[in-house]
């Protein structure tokens, strides 16, 4: 199998385990499809202004992202899987629940620290950020999205190999893309009353 083969058997496993074992709820589907929308919007702007595709990626894309998972998927055992949600998170390739608390943690720790206390900040914001608070936290939430990326790609390196973290950066990258191809529909599926994906196409796999 070439490189390029591998990487994209590698992307394909991932994007399907991430479906299938994380997005059954259709307010979850819902959600992303919001936030991949509001993450195409932030990768314009960051060719236009970085504090304001941060302040969008973080305050909206990850934010209604982050709430499907922590509040809408079950974590009761997946009878369409035939998994625990213990199992799940172990497996998990990207930020588990956990990983994402420390991350969350972070990331509203920020605007905290630049306010209060912002040299503890502005080593990270270069200097024709640092004309005001917003645009502080803004620049340090852009690096802090990039350090994310980053730190958990060098794990998955020394966990697995470097095929699984650059496959699942791709994914990481990609996602708008592919969370509106396949959730777009979520919103009609909820206004018919169905807030659990059935996933017949899971169940025959």
């Amino acid at each position: 199998m070439t490189a390029l083969k591998r990487l994209q058997t590698t992307l394909r496993t991932q994007r399907w385990d991430d479906h299938r074992y994380y997005h059954q709820s259709r307010i979850n589907q819902a959600l992303h499809l919001v936030s991949a929308i509001s993450f195409l919007v932030a990768y314009v702007y960051l060719f236009i202004d970085p504090v304001i595709s941060a302040l969008v990626a973080w305050l909206i894309a990850m934010t209604t992202r982050q709430v499907g998972h922590f509040f809408f998927e079950s974590k009761e055992y997946d009878t369409v899987n035939q998994a625990t949600f213990e199992h799940k998170e172990e497996i998990k390739v990207g930020y588990n629940l956990s990983r994402k608390v420390v991350l969350l943690s972070i990331w509203a720790a920020i605007p905290v620290f630049a306010y209060f206390l912002p040299q503890a900040v502005t080593w990270m914001v270069p200097a024709s950020f640092e004309d005001s608070t917003l645009r502080i936290v803004g620049f340090a939430w852009l690096v802090l999205g990039a350090a994310g990326l980053l730190f958990r790609a060098i794990q998955l390196t020394i966990k697995e190999d470097l095929f699984e973290a650059c496959a699942w950066v791709l994914k990481i990258i990609t996602d708008p893309f592919h969370d509106i191809k396949l959730y777009h529909r979520s919103p009609l599926y909820l206004l018919k009353g169905e807030l659990v994906d059935p996933m017949p196409h899971v169940r025959a796999s």
